[in-house]
C-alpha cells in the first residue's frame, strides 16, 4: 500500500516560512494572496499490513508518535493501492 501524509501546522500557530512567502508573493506581482500555510509531505509504503483499516490504524500512529507533532500540527494521509 502506498501512503502519502499531509502535515501543515495548526490554524493558529505560528508559521514563519507561510508568513514570509505571503509576504513575498505581492512583490513577485501575485496580489490578493492570503492565508499562506507551509506544511510537508511525506509518501511511505507499507507491506503486510493486511486490510485497509489496520494500514489506517498503523499510519495514524506514526503521524502521533514521529511524522506529526499533534500539539502543534494536524494531518491527513491518503492509502493506495499497488
Amino acid at each position: 500500500m502506498n501512503v502519502r501524509v499531509f502535515v501543515t501546522p495548526k490554524q493558529g500557530i505560528l508559521d514563519p516560512q507561510g508568513a514570509a512567502v505571503e509576504r513575498s508573493l505581492p512583490n513577485l506581482g501575485f496580489q490578493g494572496v492570503s492565508g499562506v500555510r507551509i506544511g510537508k509531505i511525506i509518501d511511505l509504503s507499507i507491506e503486510g499490513a493486511g486490510s485497509a483499516e489496520a494500514a489506517r490504524a498503523q499510519v495514524d500512529e506514526m503521524c502521533r508518535k514521529l511524522l506529526a507533532n499533534p500539539i502543534i500540527e494536524d494531518y491527513t494521509f491518503e492509502i493506495t493501492e499497488g
